[in-house]
Order: structure tokens, then sequence, then C-alpha cells
């Protein structure tokens, strides 16, 4: 690889401004604190392992959120919105949008340093953010290559490859780094590519294991697709990772491909070290409707109808709400969230029973929810204090055709949006009833998180981040972005002040309580 067209760029004034105050430069991520993040951390995708984006910091009340101002903005000068969820390890923010990353003081957002890829090859739909190991930042780069960065400067250690860009992969999720693994999902399903989960070892770079969703290329079965573009979650007692795959391939075509289609849509359960499949629970069987199942699989301990559980819960794309036993893949709960018309019912192992008649048609099938899905990859919360699960949704109708002409390639179809909106959902997760909603006008595409002192953040269809009571879902505080909002908050709290990081369209906004005076 040639890095001498990459570009990179230090700010050193402010460099030796954080040097001199005492800021550690030399950021790093060990084990423990990807277990057990402390407060002034937000170490990956997900904050913690377990997918639940909820915060225990509690300085930002229902009380006094009415009076939550901005801190700082940065400005990345991008047309590409903001996907990502920042880093934060010893007060350096790490963000990203396709092709860059900045380094910024989580205090003022100044900029430390930033990083560019210059690339014209793969889908630059997207950048949900790096991975850390050690001092190392990982970032999957448009063009299916893995590229590992000093954290505290922004140089390239390596650069390797992790999909053949030429084929239709691109790659475009967060890192998820478990003990000495990076592993790493690709995109691609519009070219019957076989979906990968991968093991990258953060030194060398060199691959140790890989896992397949479908069967490679050229094998007799005719499956395709199961991309894994978002990152999963990660149970250090059972020692398992827990992955959403994608559709099958072609996506509104069935006829080619009969039967389920494993393991696609499905949540698998990985043991990291070897990349050996421990079970595997399918959410949408011979799906023909685009509804990958990538969405956050969320750990939560406890009671489960008055049994200790430990449990896994998804909200898919399919419109259905699920509840697993995390230890092997049981089916503990299964039930819709939202209009859903395409099934028969749900089999004796909780999975949905795709009805035929509902299957893309030359003549066209109204279908609920639309192909966006009734919820996507933004990422959903579960409250620990109220025990919801709560989710950025989008009840939703749509028209699928089956186009003959389309053969059996690719999309093989269309789809034309007939009516939808945005709410956001709080689940009881014991039932699967909806304990309160709250309506966002058009769809968000915002994620949410909680906190322990009873807040809701997220945003709306019109780009206002809302602050809403986790109770019972009203608004307690807004405020305009300008924008439309693709991303999940974060919070942290530096320096005896919580802060709540929100971001739209190409801007990052860090809000905060007036200090007193």
């Amino acid at each position: 690889m040639n890095f001498a067209r990459h570009s990179f760029l230090i700010t050193v004034s402010v460099f030796l401004a954080l040097a001199s105050s005492g800021i550690s430069l030399a950021q790093g991520a060990d084990q423990q604190m990807l277990l057990h993040p402390p407060a002034d951390s937000w170490p990956g995708y997900h904050g913690d392992y377990s997918g639940r984006r909820h915060s225990a910091l509690s300085q930002i009340t229902p009380q006094n959120v009415g009076t939550l101002a901005l801190a700082w903005a940065f400005q990345t000068n991008q047309t590409a919105p903001i996907k990502s969820s920042p880093l934060l390890v010893d007060g350096i923010l790490y963000v990203t949008v396709p092709d860059n990353i900045w380094a910024l003081d989580a205090r003022s957002g100044h900029q430390i340093w930033h990083y560019n890829k210059p690339t014209s090859q793969g889908e630059h739909i997207g950048n949900r953010g790096v991975g850390m190991y050690k001092g190392y930042l990982f970032f999957l780069a448009p063009d299916a290559h893995l590229v590992s960065l000093n954290a505290k400067n922004g140089t390239v250690r390596w650069s390797v490859e992790v999909a053949d860009v030429t084929k239709g992969y691109w790659t475009s999720m967060a890192p998820l780094v478990v003990g000495s693994h990076v592993l790493v999902g690709v995109s691609g399903d519009f070219d019957n590519l076989s979906g990968y989960i991968r093991s990258i070892d953060p030194e060398t770079g060199a691959t140790q294991w890989q896992w397949n969703s479908t069967p490679p290329s050229g094998t007799a079965n005719q499956t395709t697709g199961g991309m894994t573009w978002m990152p999963g979650t990660y149970d250090p007692d059972l020692n398992l990772v827990y992955w959403g795959t994608g559709n099958p391939t072609p996506v509104l075509n069935g006829s080619t491909r009969p039967g389920d289609d494993l393991y696609t849509c499905s949540i698998v359960a990985l043991n990291p070290d070897t990349g050996k499949l421990v079970w595997s629970f399918q959410v949408s069987p011979h799906d023909t409707h685009d509804w990958d199942a990538v969405e956050t699989p969320v750990q939560v301990d406890g009671d489960f109808h008055g049994e200790p559980k430990k449990m896994l819960m998804q909200s898919s794309r399919n419109g259905y709400f699920f509840v697993l036993d995390r230890t092997n893949g049981k089916n503990l709960l299964t039930a819709p969230f939202g209009p859903v018309n395409w099934t028969l019912g749900v089999d004796q192992q909780g999975r949905p029973i795709p009805n035929p008649a509902k299957e893309p048609a030359p003549d066209g099938r109204l279908i609920a929810p639309d192909e966006g899905g009734m919820t996507n990859f933004r990422s959903p919360s579960f409250d620990t204090k109220n025990g919801l699960f709560i989710v950025d949704a989008h009840p939703s109708w749509s028209v699928y055709f089956a186009k003959p002409a389309d053969g059996v390639y690719g999309w093989a179809g269309a789809d034309y949006d007939v009516w939808g909106k945005g709410v956001i959902e709080a689940i009881d997760y014991q039932t699967g009833k909806i304990s309160w909603s709250h309506e966002l006008g058009p769809e968000s595409g915002a994620g949410v998180l909680t906190t322990d002192s009873g807040l809701t953040f997220t945003g709306d269809g019109m780009g206002n981040f809302l602050a809403l009571d986790s109770s019972d879902g009203k608004t307690l505080w807004h405020a305009g972005s300008g924008s439309h909002i693709v991303s999940s908050p974060i919070t942290y709290e530096l320096d005896g002040r919580q802060y709540v990081l929100t971001s739209s369209g190409g801007v990052l906004f860090a809000w905060t309580l007036p200090q007193a005076q």
C-alpha cells in the first residue's frame, strides 16, 4: 500500500496546549476498560460490551435537563453525515465519516489530528466509527481496507484488505475489539456475495479466523448474502460474541434459494478465539424484503417470567422484538412492535413464518413494514432502571414488486414507500407490549441513549435533539440541529461535568449543564 497519497494533519498548537495542561496524549484502551468503562470513557461503539447504551451518570436529571446548554461544536466540513459513535479514551474523542478520522479534545472540541484516506472505491454510505486496542485505532475504509493508526498522532501502522472491493464488497462498520481480536464485518448485498466475520490480529494485521454466514461463491448452495455490517456485542463470562447478519440475495427474489437460507437474517453466537459457531437463531427465514437482522443484540441479565436469565434482545428490522436465552439461543419471546402483515404467525422455535402470498410479485404486494424496516442501524437502549427496551421505530407500509426483467441477481425487484412515521417506543421485555411511545414526525434515524437519572436522549425526524422522561416519554428538553440526525448519542463525565454528545449532518455537538457562577 502506498501511503504517499494519504494526507495527515496535526494541529500543533492544540497538541502542545494539551500536553502542557497535563491531559494524556498516550491514549490506550485495555481489556479492563472495555469490560468496565469508567465514567470518563466510551471505549467501544456501544460504550461497553453489552450493547445497552445505558449510562450510570446522573448529574443531568429530569429536573435540570431543561437548562442543558451547548459546550462546543465541531464541524467536519464534509458532505457525508456523521453516523459514527465517537470513541472516548483519556480525554480524547475519535469521530469518523467515510475516509476520515478526527481526534478531538473532549473538553473543548479542539482538533488534535485528522487522518484522511482518499479513495473512490467502495460505497461511501457511512462509517460507524473506530475500534481501539491498547494505543492503536482500527478504521474500516469504504474500499474494504482495515487501517490501524497510532491513537497518539494518527500515523498509520498498517493497512490490510479484508474484502475484495472489485467484487462489490465495501466496509462501514466500527470494528469490535475482544481480547487480542479485532472483529470486522463486510457489506455488499447487491452483488450476490457471501457475508462473513473476520478476526484480525491487532499487532500484525494477519487474519486469525473467518466465519462465513453463507457459503463462498461457487459452491452447490445457491444462498448468498448475510452481510455483517454492524458491530456485535460480547459476553466475557460466556466468552461469546453475538452478531446480526443481513438479508440473502438475490434480495427480492427467493426462487433460486429455496428453504430458510441459513445463516442470513440471523443472530449468531461465535467463540471469539476460534470463530466457531456455538448457536444461531434465524429472525427472518427465507427473507424476501431486505430486512437485515444486523440490529444490535442487546445483553440483559434479570428475571424473565420469574426465572433468572441471561437474555439477548433485538428489535429487528422485520418488525418483531425478540428475547433469547443467550447461553443457548432458545427463544423466550417474539412479539411485533408495530404493523406486521408478512407472516402466518410464529413457529414453535419463536421464528416468524413467512407468508408466500406476501412475497414480492409483478403486480405488487402491500407489505408492513417497508424496506427500511421497523427499525434499522440506529442503536436502541435498555433502560436498566425502568426495565424498558427503548427503540427508534418506523411503523410503515410499502408496495414490493418482483421484476422478471431484473432476473435473479442483486436487487431483483423494487419497492415503493406508501406511508411511514417515526416513533420512540418503550417495550416491556416481559410481554412485548409498548409501555409508552413518543411521536417523532417523519422517520428519525437517531439512536437512543438512557441514563440512571431517568432520561432518554434521541432525535426526531425534523432534526431536533430530544431529552425524554424515561418513565413516560414526555419531552423535557429539545434543541434544533439544522440537519438530519443519523447517529446515536453518547455521554461521559470529565472534571466533574457530565456531557452528552450528539451529531447532525457533519457537526458534532457537546451539551452540558451551565457551570455555577
